[in-house]
């Protein structure tokens, strides 16, 4: 096989002068990975959630987002991610003080973001490596996507044609430190972020079975912004990934590594090598504006944008 290379990138959130806040560093640093995407020679680029700030709430956001992809020299495949459409469902809120279920993602901003990229789930086979995407935190939500989600998973991957590899997209992790790990309580404040970035069983489990029996080697996953080693769970390589806005919770992992980037991964007669291309400069950039996390309505004064 003539080798041939993908890219991955996750949690770009960029934000917009437009909105009710904005950070200029994430802007920058979203500016420095979209020049160093350019430069690079790429059969196709993966991206895996959070394209926006606020693009559940601003569809400007999603349109810009959109127009950058369109311009890159290489096809890509999106999924959405929490800030574009909405967090894991809880009918609960937690111990940090948000009102959680108001984050829920929601039927509208599920639709909205297939609007302008496209529905999913999605797969699709590419030089003997099929690449399939979904959302999982919609495990647990009813919503009728979870349920597509579901038969996605369990009828129609194992009714396609084998492929020599199988790459899987997600935006959360499917668990923080082990698979067979609890599942994190919301309402505990030691445990909720751990519960903010993974999936609760027992859907956490299902997900594993089915990615097992259509024959996942990788599974890329973003949300935590803090990359660590390939992690091995039965023959699958987990792989937490960098974000490009900023980096995230690197002090609750060992191995954790704060360095802003993506991943290119070529492909050969030997199989999958990835390789970690960190952002050539990281922003410095001040004058920041309006809250950060998620910021409830009567939060969001839009006297503060800059446009």
């Amino acid at each position: 096989m003539q080798p041939w290379t993908f890219l991955h990138i996750s949690d770009t959130q960029p934000g917009s002068p437009r909105s009710f806040r904005f950070n200029p560093r994430y802007m920058e640093n979203w500016q420095t990975a979209y020049r160093q995407l350019q430069s690079i020679h790429a059969d196709l680029l993966l991206v895996g959630g959070d394209l926006t700030r606020d693009g559940y709430i601003h569809d400007f956001e999603l349109a810009k987002a959109k127009a950058e992809l369109d311009a890159l020299p290489y096809p890509y495949y999106a999924i959405p991610g929490n800030m574009d459409n909405g967090n894991k469902h809880t009918p609960i809120a937690g111990a940090t003080g948000r009102d959680d279920p108001r984050l829920n993602a929601t039927t509208e901003s599920l639709d909205n973001f297939a609007r302008f990229f496209g529905p999913y789930p999605w797969t699709f086979v590419h030089k003997q490596v099929r690449f399939s995407g979904l959302y999982a935190a919609l495990a647990g939500s009813g919503l009728p996507h979870e349920e597509r989600m579901w038969r996605f998973l369990e009828e129609q991957l194992p009714a396609t044609p084998s492929a020599k590899h199988h790459v899987v997209l997600m935006h959360y992790a499917l668990f923080v430190d082990t698979l067979d790990e609890p599942t994190w309580d919301i309402t505990k404040r030691d445990e909720y972020h751990s519960w903010y970035f993974s999936i609760d069983n027992p859907h956490r489990q299902r997900i594993f079975d089915a990615l097992k029996k259509t024959n996942v080697e990788i599974v890329l996953s973003g949300h935590i912004h803090c990359r660590r080693p390939p992690q091995e769970v039965d023959g699958i390589r987990f792989y937490r990934c960098a974000g490009i806005a900023m980096p995230q919770w690197q002090d609750r992992f060992p191995d954790g590594d704060a360095r802003l980037g993506f991943y290119r991964f070529e492909v050969g007669d030997d199989g999958i090598r990835d390789t970690f291309i960190q952002l050539e400069k990281e922003s410095s950039a001040e004058g920041a504006y309006g809250p950060g996390g998620h910021p409830r309505p009567e939060e969001r004064d839009y006297s503060l944008a800059l446009e």
